[in-house]
């Protein structure tokens, strides 16, 4: 179903079902990151290997604390750059499970600078999972029209604003202070990693 109606997409997320929604970067798929059924048919869906980890995002710094354990440069690193299009590396919590992160002891998490995105999470009231709504190795879509058939076709809800500018976050690990993935504001990023 599209909508542009956050609370229709949450609802389905509560139900274990999958939403393809906007951000500030690209079109996520979304599902109750700490559902590791729901989070297994994402896999599925993208025919993504189980080895890769997939983010999470947030409505808030305040909300990701409560499901991750960041340390005090983290949580500055976190002030300083989200909402935006930043995915951050921090201690995962106990409630998160291996699915999502492939086992590892870290989570990425996002707070996007979109508002029907952080409409969503707020109205979802968990972490929801952040990855593009695209089959494994394909591009990432920037419209509706741009999402796969498959992907759109398992999802419960398409939520709908438009146009997104493309391109992915940049992936941060704070703590050891390497970017794993060079986006928007990797320089002021390099800058605040250097000073901090």
């Amino acid at each position: 179903m599209e909508t542009t109606d956050a609370a229709i997409a949450a609802a389905a997320i509560h139900d274990g079902a999958l939403v393809v929604y906007p951000t500030e970067t690209v079109y996520g798929l979304g599902a109750d990151a700490l559902d590791p059924d729901a989070v297994g048919r994402l896999f599925e869906v993208k025919g993504r290997d189980r080895d890769k980890p997939v983010s999470m995002a947030v409505d808030s710094v305040a909300a990701a604390t409560e499901y991750t354990a960041p340390t005090e440069r983290e949580r500055a690193f976190m002030a300083e750059f989200l909402p935006g299009p930043v995915t951050v590396l921090v201690q995962r919590g106990e409630m998160v499970p291996d699915v999502l992160t492939a086992g590892r002891d870290r989570v990425g998490v996002r707070v996007p600078d979109h508002d029907l995105a952080l409409e969503l999470l707020s109205e979802a009231n968990v972490p929801v999972t952040a990855t593009s709504a695209n089959l494994s190795g394909e591009p990432s879509a920037t419209t509706l029209e741009d999402v796969h058939r498959p992907v759109c076709e398992a999802a419960a809800v398409l939520l709908d604003d438009g146009a997104t500018p493309g391109g992915g976050s940049t992936v941060v690990d704070p703590a050891s202070g390497e970017i794993h993935r060079r986006g928007p504001l990797a320089a002021d990023i390099e800058d605040w990693l250097t000073e901090h």
